[in-house]
């Protein structure tokens, strides 16, 4: 049986988020977290939000969020997992492709994520991924399951259309919504391995 592991980006393999990091060469960071968690606690729309925030945070230039961005940790243990699958293994992130990509090149494995444009050095967010749709092109890949990982109102799609999915909270708790469309709740990134190699 061909297994997908499909991840979460801010929160879940990162050790801290992303955007607040961005945020903070505004002065904005503590604003920009506020977004963060009223949009991951489904008060507000990923879509939505992402837009705003972008807006916000496309005055940084790409080549200082790269610098920013290869600085975040990776969790160890999940990182060393995704080395050792990384033909199996799937980034699911509604960040920009154009502000993640130091992150996608040490991971090693294909990523689905929205799509900004960059024009004169202006930021044009051109497309805002929907993690159900992800999880539908990755399974035409053939893929017979689907074990899907996220901490927030913007993963129950992916959760809900995952054959195994968990709520997990390595950064902080996972968000009520989240951990109702999972069969398992883990708190850290050993135990979510042992878990995802035992499935």
């Amino acid at each position: 049986m061909k297994s997908a592991y499909c991840f979460d980006l801010d929160g879940t393999l990162t050790s801290i988020e992303i955007l607040p990091c961005i945020a903070s060469e505004l002065g904005v960071a503590e604003e920009i977290a506020t977004l963060t968690r009223v949009t991951m606690s489904g008060l507000i729309s990923f879509e939505e939000s992402m837009r705003l925030r972008c807006l916000i945070l496309g005055q940084v230039p790409v080549q200082r969020v790269h610098e920013i961005v290869d600085t975040i940790p990776l969790d160890p243990f999940l990182a060393d997992f995704i080395a050792e699958r990384s033909d199996d293994c799937f980034v699911v992130t509604g960040n920009l492709d154009v502000w993640i990509e130091p992150l996608v090149r040490r991971l090693g494995c294909r990523t689905y994520s929205s799509r900004a444009a960059l024009e004169a050095g202006k930021l044009t967010v051109e497309h805002v991924l929907d993690k159900g749709v992800a999880i539908g092109e990755i399974r035409a890949l053939g893929y017979d399951r689907i074990l899907a990982v996220g901490d927030g109102a913007n993963d129950v799609p992916m959760l809900r259309r995952a054959d195994a999915a968990v709520a997990f909270g390595g950064v902080h708790s996972p968000m009520p919504t989240a951990i109702k469309e999972s069969h398992f709740v883990v708190h850290d990134g050993n135990s979510l391995c042992k878990l995802l190699t035992a499935l």
